[in-house]
C-alpha cells in the first residue's frame, strides 16, 4: 500500500515532505528550554566582605608641547627655544622611558615645523606621541 494523492487515477507516491513531526519536535524543545533556562541563571549567594582602598593609578609623566601659528614652542606652557628641544626631550626620555608627548599645534603652523619637532622627539627616544585636538 503506497501513499499517494487523493486522486483515484494516479498511483504516483506523494513527493511532499511532511513537516508535522518536525514542528512537534521543535515545540517540545521550545517548552524544555523555556522551563530549564531560569534554572541556569541561579548563582551561589555570597556575602562578600566590604573593603575600601584607594585606587593606585600611576600615570606616566606627559610633556605638553604647544606650537603657535608663528612657530614658537611652549614646553608645559613655558616658552622654549627650538635649539633646546633635543636636550629637553633627551633628558625627559632618560628620566622616564614611558614619557608621553602631547603635541598641540595651531592649524596655521607650517607642517615642516611639526615634522621637525616629531623627528627630534623620535631621535631623542620618545616613542609615545599624541596629537591634541579640539572636538567640533
Amino acid at each position: 500500500m503506497a501513499f499517494g494523492s487523493f486522486d483515484k487515477g494516479t498511483d504516483a507516491p506523494m513527493s511532499e515532505i511532511n513537516t508535522t513531526p518536525l514542528v512537534d519536535v521543535m515545540l517540545v524543545l521550545l517548552v524544555v528550554f523555556i522551563i530549564t533556562a531560569p534554572l541556569l541563571t541561579n548563582a551561589v549567594q555570597l556575602n562578600l566582605p566590604q573593603a575600601s582602598a584607594a585606587q593606585h593609578e600611576e600615570k606616566p609623566e606627559a610633556i605638553r608641547l604647544a606650537i603657535d601659528a608663528a612657530g614658537k614652542l611652549y614646553w608645559n606652557d613655558q616658552p622654549l627655544a627650538a635649539a633646546q628641544l633635543h636636550s629637553r626631550f633627551a633628558s625627559a626620555a632618560a628620566a622616564n622611558p614611558q614619557v608621553e608627548l602631547h603635541l598641540r599645534a595651531d592649524k596655521a603652523v607650517r607642517y615642516e615645523i611639526v615634522a621637525d619637532t616629531l623627528a627630534t622627539a623620535q631621535r631623542s627616544g620618545i616613542s609615545r606621541i599624541g596629537f591634541v585636538t579640539e572636538a567640533k
